[in-house]
């Protein structure tokens, strides 16, 4: 039971969407329907996604170019600019959680190394903004972006136009937030010299996310894709294969369910439709705040063609609440485990930047 409940703690969105699956299960039973749900290609992707990044990580880098960058930075402006900004830039490759799984830990143990405890929050909360927008950037950069690339069978420059001057503006805000967190003048610091532990191992692994993108624009089909990268990681490094994080598959599995499920109770489809008939925008943004900003997409796609407010939505939408973008409990996991941590003043002070955030890009998406 001791298991059960550890697990549970760990996967507790995997969790909540196992039962908001089997809830919708009680109304729409188990039909021939259900296969038609899934969307395969999505789940495919993220697999090959999440496996080359892995690679990538696993032959130091992101450890690597992490040293390069604050072996040569002196200044305490420079360095809240590039803590920040290092999410915000991988985010778009690597997808937002991967970027704060790699650079929150390494900013919680540089910030108490140069005892300046008080700039964590702060600069964890811009962390994970950063990372969300970022993010938002490219059809890579998470999931939700994956999954309406595919479901609308959208077009780059199309999709550019969206999301381009939304990055931008998030950019320029980040830049204004991260520049009054440190004064000019640094504690000496020493950054631990990172090497690449196998050139030949990081070529292969750019070599494949390289075809995870011509996949992405449908050059390449997926499947041969899929196969590709499972034969490389067998062969290369097949230690890996059992690490990937494959509750989140299933997570997007019972997102899948959910919305299928829900797309066939017709009190619920005339509620949604009325909704985004107002406003697809806001309908996106305010389903994230309560069910998550990639469940929304899933959900919201069955009832929409208006592509291009759904995708600013679901991607405003993941600023807001703790829940709203799955990678902001990343970040909230990772500071309760650090010494002296106070949930209270992060939710307070994450709420606060949230908020701005959110009110300034909706701004903007309205005029």
């Amino acid at each position: 039971m001791e298991k059960v409940i550890r697990f549970i703690k760990k996967e507790i969105v995997l969790f909540v969407a196992l039962v908001c699956a089997l809830i919708t299960m009680v109304f729409i039973p188990f039909d021939a329907s259900y296969i038609d749900y899934i969307d395969i290609r999505t789940l495919c992707l993220l697999w090959c996604l999440m496996a080359v990044v892995a690679g990538i990580k696993h032959v130091g880098a992101f450890d690597w170019l992490t040293y390069q960058l604050l072996s040569r930075i002196k200044n305490g402006k420079v360095l809240s600019l590039t803590l920040i900004l290092l999410p915000f830039f991988s985010s778009m490759f690597v997808t937002n959680d991967v970027a704060l799984i790699v650079f929150v830990p390494f900013t919680l143990g540089l910030l108490e190394q140069l005892n300046l405890k008080k700039a964590i929050i702060p600069i964890l909360v811009l962390q994970t903004i950063a990372a969300n927008l970022g993010s938002m950037a490219t059809p890579v950069g998470n999931p939700q972006n994956l999954y309406l690339f595919a479901n609308y069978n959208l077009d780059i420059m199309p999709f550019f136009s969206v999301v381009l001057p939304l990055t931008g503006i998030s950019f320029v805000g980040l830049i204004l937030g991260s520049l009054p967190i440190f004064s000019k003048e640094l504690p000496k610091f020493d950054v631990q010299k990172e090497e690449i532990k196998d050139h030949r191992k990081l070529g292969m692994y750019l070599l494949l996310f390289v075809v995870c993108l011509l996949t992405v624009f449908k050059i390449i089909h997926f499947g041969i894709t899929t196969l590709i990268i499972l034969i490389v990681l067998f062969f290369m490094d097949k230690e890996l294969l059992p690490e990937l994080d494959y509750a989140l598959l299933f997570t997007f599995v019972c997102f899948f369910v959910v919305s299928g499920n829900l797309g066939r109770i017709e009190q619920i489809c005339l509620f949604l439709q009325n909704l985004l008939n107002k406003s697809t925008l806001l309908t996106a943004i305010g389903a994230s705040q309560f069910i998550s900003n990639v469940p929304s997409a899933v959900l919201l796609s069955n009832f929409t063609n208006h592509w291009q407010e759904l995708l600013a939505g679901v991607n405003i939408g993941g600023l807001g609440t703790p829940i709203a973008s799955l990678a902001s409990l990343i970040t909230l996991k990772l500071y309760m485990r650090s010494n002296d941590s106070n949930i209270l003043i992060f939710l307070g002070i994450f709420t606060i930047a949230n908020v701005i955030g959110l009110l300034v890009l909706i701004g903007y998406t309205m005029l």
